[in-house]
């Protein structure tokens, strides 16, 4: 990207109990958002963490 600008395609998204979905963060690679997906579902909450890149299932 010659104009200076960050492409952050891969987000962590999160689902709680009642099935609503929440954007975590957005990141640079599916290896760096991945991480953080595993330590936030390690925690032992009931909520579910997964990663997307944008554009997939509608997410832009």
């Amino acid at each position: 990207m010659n104009d200076g600008t960050i492409t952050l395609p891969w987000l962590v998204i999160r689902q709680d109990d009642n099935g609503n979905r929440y954007r975590v963060g957005r990141y640079a690679t599916r290896a760096e958002a991945q991480k953080i997906a595993d330590s936030l579902d390690g925690r032992g909450h009931k909520q579910l963490y997964w990663v997307e890149r944008i554009g997939q299932n509608g997410i832009k």
